[in-house]
Parts: structure tokens; sequence; C-alpha cells
């Protein structure tokens, strides 16, 4: 490392990370001298180089990251590790018990929570740092092959410390006919820490899945998950992929979902936040194969004085591909929340047909929507929109409710449900959807 390349990464609230490092990379053992470290050690200087985002970024002018990089988060250690049982994640679960999972308690695996088992013949589930262990094939070929690092500081710096997640593989003609579930819990501890999950999620050729994502606390703790979740799509493969974030209230969660569509596949993406103190949720599609379709969901409710920032991209690389893109915001109190979603349709990717909205409920004075809808269009047969609301509650629907005898509030909780409802059913597992309605539910009340 430069000199002046460790000064700017002090002066960005970085330089614990780069000690952390040299920790992280004594614990490696023979790890050292591997292909992968090489990965690992290229991203800490890139990481180095770039510092954490200000304001003065395009990508983060409507979120300032100062409150996190001021914060010297540690990763955990051992000791500090905690021992909860199959009753403690009971009520974190999102649908049957009985449903394949693999856990992790603060950022680490925990197999006695996990559930491995009945998998359809070729499917593999397991932590990743097994599968890199056991030399997988498929594993090796694509981690780190998606999320690049180069214009993302949080990207490198997950990269950089990448040692577990959840790994999953479903081969080609593939079904898995119950969703399997990647849940991550963080519970109380002795000091400040940061874990960096790394998920990889390889559909083979024909293949169907459906995979949820959590990130969810079991207590009020201050802490730091900065996680990258990279899904790859093989010809005809179909994947939904389920997001929900309900961090503690102290928390900060940035998230990236990288996504590598192939020929005629199709992407599925339910993203629900409701939790955390600072949030920033980035989902990039490549659409790298013709004939592909992407739709990306999103709901976000902000309370108290949470931020919630929400970026996505959707890049058109062929033609004949379809994009549809719901986001919805419920703002309360004095939370912010930010949206930005921009469609990419590259030169040669003619007959695209892209659909973006974005719509927000402000319910307070003091709270605060940014919202950005983007489109960069290089081809010339191409039906593209996209648009953006930012309202409060319909007066007219609000008086005809209380005009059948329904209280105000009850009255506001029925047209805010149902303002949130739309995304959440678009969830196609009917025990899922369920269990995301009464998170939902749950948190707006809170909220009002």
């Amino acid at each position: 490392m430069t000199g002046s390349s460790v000064s700017r990464a002090s002066y960005h609230g970085g330089y614990s990370y780069i000690s952390d490092f040299e920790r992280f990379e004594k614990s490696l053992n023979g790890g050292a001298s591997s292909e992968l470290h090489g990965i690992r050690r290229d991203a800490l200087s890139r990481f180095t180089q770039l510092g954490f985002p200000t304001t003065h970024h395009e990508e983060w002018k409507y979120t300032d990251v100062a409150p996190l990089a001021s914060v010297p988060f540690k990763p955990i250690r051992e000791e500090y590790q905690s021992r909860i049982t199959e009753n403690d994640i009971q009520e974190l679960l999102l649908g049957n018990s009985s449903w394949p999972r693999i856990t992790f308690v603060n950022g680490r695996y925990a197999g006695h929570l996990s559930i491995i088992h009945s998998l359809p013949r070729g499917v593999k589930v397991c932590n990743l740092s097994q599968a890199l262990k056991d030399g997988d094939d498929v594993a090796h070929r694509h981690l780190a092959q998606y999320a690049e690092f180069g214009d993302s500081a949080f990207a490198a710096l997950n990269t950089a410390f990448l040692k577990d997640g959840a790994f999953i593989h479903v081969p080609q003609n593939a079904v898995l006919n119950t969703p399997v579930h990647v849940l991550y819990v963080s519970t109380e501890s002795a000091e400040e820490f940061v874990a960096h999950p790394r998920n990889l999620i390889v559909a083979g050729q024909n293949s169907q899945a459906t995979v949820i994502e959590s990130y969810m606390a079991l207590s009020n703790a201050r802490y730091f998950t900065n996680t990258v979740t990279e899904a790859v799509l093989g010809e005809n493969a179909v994947m939904e992929h389920v997001k929900l974030q309900r961090e503690s209230e102290s928390a900060f969660h940035v998230g990236l979902t990288q996504v590598h569509q192939g020929r005629n596949s199709n992407f599925v993406s339910n993203s629900i936040s409701i939790g955390g103190a600072f949030v920033r949720n980035n989902i990039f599609s490549v659409l790298d194969g013709e004939g592909a379709g992407c739709i990306l969901n999103g709901l976000y409710i902000g309370t108290g004085k949470q931020l919630v920032d929400n970026h996505t991209t959707i890049d058109h690389a062929k033609p004949n591909c379809n994009s549809q893109e719901l986001y919805k915001g419920i703002l309360f109190g004095e939370s912010k929340g930010v949206f930005n979603g921009k469609i990419i349709v590259r030169k040669d990717a003619q007959k695209t047909d892209a659909r973006q909205t974005n719509k927000n409920l402000v319910l307070s004075d003091n709270a605060v929507i940014d919202t950005k809808p983007q489109l960069e269009i290089f081809a010339n047969d191409v039906k593209c929109t996209h648009g953006a609301t930012v309202g409060q509650m319909d007066p007219e629907s609000l008086f005809y409710l209380r005009s059948r005898g329904i209280g105000w509030e009850e009255a506001r909780d029925i047209l805010m449900f149902a303002f949130a409802g739309e995304v959440v059913e678009r969830t196609k597992v009917g025990l899922l959807q369920e269990k995301l309605h009464q998170a939902v539910q749950k948190h707006l009340k809170q909220g009002r």
C-alpha cells in the first residue's frame, strides 16, 4: 500500500479495516497464497484508493455515509459468538420450519441452526467456505466474477474480507419445489462488530429455484452488515429472490445483489426493507442473453430517523429482453428515503421493453424522499417508460372509508396496508407471502 492510499483510507474512516485485514490474512494460513486471496488483496488496495464515498459522488449524493465511516467496527471475536438455539429463531423464519435453511449468527456459519437435507439430486446448499475447501468447481468458477469493486468501496471491502456466506447450486434441469432460506441473525455483542457475508447462487440451464435471503436481529445492538450476493442464471433458468432486511434499529446495512442472466432466463426480485438505522440496497442485473426477463419489486418503510436508500440498475445488454420495476416507499417521522433506478439499453439491445415505477407515501412533515428514475438508451427500437410519484393519503379514499363508519386511524391503516400489499403480494409462495404481510403490518403500526 502506498502512503497516499493509506492516508486516504484513514481520512475516510478506513484505516482500521487495513489493520483488520492484516490480522485476517494471518488467520488464513495456507489460504493466503491462493488465487482467491490475490483477489482479496486487489480489493483491499482498491478500497484504500477509493475510501468511503461522500455526497460529492453522484451515486451517493443523497446519502451521507459519515455516520457509518466514523465508527470503528471490528470483526467479531470468537469469544463473543452468541450460542442461540432453534427456539430463539422461530419468530425469524419466513415459512415452513422444514424448508432447507442455512443460518449465520453474527456473520458466522451456525450448523446447528441449519437444515440441509431432502434436496433434489445434484442440488447443493452449504456454507461458501466449505464449498471452497471441498474444491467445488462451480463455486471456484463463479465466485467474485460478477460483483465488480472498481467503483464501489463497499463491494471492495466485502471482497477484501470474503470468507463465508451461503453457496447454492441448482444444476441443469433441477427444480427446487420449496424455497431455500438463507438466514443471517445478529445478536448482542460486547463490541460493535462488522460482518461481510458473501453469497453465491448459481442456477443452471432450465433450472427453477426460490431463494429467501433475510437479515434479522435479536437485539438492538449497533453493528454493520456489508453483504454481497452474486446470482447467476443459465439459459432458461427461473429464479425468485426474496430479500427481507429487518436489522436492529441501531444497525448499518449495505447490500449488493449482482445478477447475471443468460438467454431466456427469468429473474424476479422482491426486496423489503423495514429495519436498520442506515440502509443502502443495491440491485444490479445484467440481461446478457437474448429473451431474458427481469422483474424488480421493492418496498421500503422508514420510521423515526431511519435512512433507507435503494439503488437499482437493469442493464439490457442483448436484444428482445424485457424488464419491469415497481418500488414503493412509506415514510414516517423524520425518516429519509432514496430511490435511484437506472435502466441502461445498450446499442445492440433492440426490441427492449422496459418499464419502471416508483411511488411514495410521505406521512410526516419532516420525512423526506429523493427519487431519481433514469433511462440511458443507446438503441432506437425500444419501448421504455419511467415515472415517480410522491404524495400523502388520498383524501377521497379516506373520506369513503370513514363514511362507512370506519375510524380515521383504521381507515389510514387499511390504505397503508393496501399500498404496501401490492409489492408483498408479488411474492409467489403463499406461506412466505403471509409471513411478509405480518412483518410489514407490524412495522407499519409501529411507524404510525
